[in-house]
């Protein structure tokens, strides 16, 4: 993150920066270290010390925080408590969106899926086949030259479904169902 410090009427030494720093790192980490950029005026006004502090987190999100007192510690950590509420907002709305849809298009899904069925593999349908009727050996030549591992055909001379494969030998199995 890059850090910029300004004092108005104020020396920023280094017990000051480090305190700034210290307070920042803490910061980043609610943000998951998407803060890009980080902006602190320092200024004195009579009396009082005025921290006003301004985070750019991704996504043109401003996280702004002003802290008022009579010492920098209690003046910084109400400025970086007032951004850190905003920092935990914005992370919760993070999450939310990275959990999936919500409302009427959750809904909609909730509709739309099936019902689960009992444990065990799941069937994921891959592709639809056109069954040809060919011969077994058109068959084996078409999966000699493809690189597919099977082929879906209807025996020409049978007219039943048949299916041949690459076996793990390199040999060509041919399935065909009993009648």
């Amino acid at each position: 993150m890059k850090l910029l410090v300004t004092g108005r009427n104020v020396d920023i030494t280094p017990p000051l920066r480090q305190l700034i720093e210290r307070k920042l790192t803490r910061l980043d980490r609610v943000l998951n270290d998407s803060a890009v950029s980080a902006q602190v005026i320092l200024r004195m006004e009579k009396y009082r010390r005025v921290a006003d502090v301004t985070i750019h987190a991704r996504g043109d999100h401003m996280l702004h925080g002003v802290g008022t007192g009579t010492q920098w510690p209690s003046s910084f950590k109400q400025a970086i408590d007032k951004i850190g509420q905003q920092a935990r907002r914005l992370r919760t709305r993070w999450d939310k969106r990275k959990r999936g849809p919500s409302g009427a298009r959750a809904l909609a899904a909730e509709a739309a899926a099936p019902e689960p069925v009992a444990a065990g593999p799941r069937i994921i349908r891959a592709a639809r086949y056109v069954v040809k009727p060919m011969s077994v050996e058109d068959a084996a030549l078409r999966v000699e030259s493809s690189a597919d591992k099977f082929i879906v055909f209807r025996n020409a001379s049978s007219d039943t479904v048949n299916i041949m494969y690459r076996r793990k030998d390199g040999n060509l199995g041919l399935i065909e169902p009993e009648c």
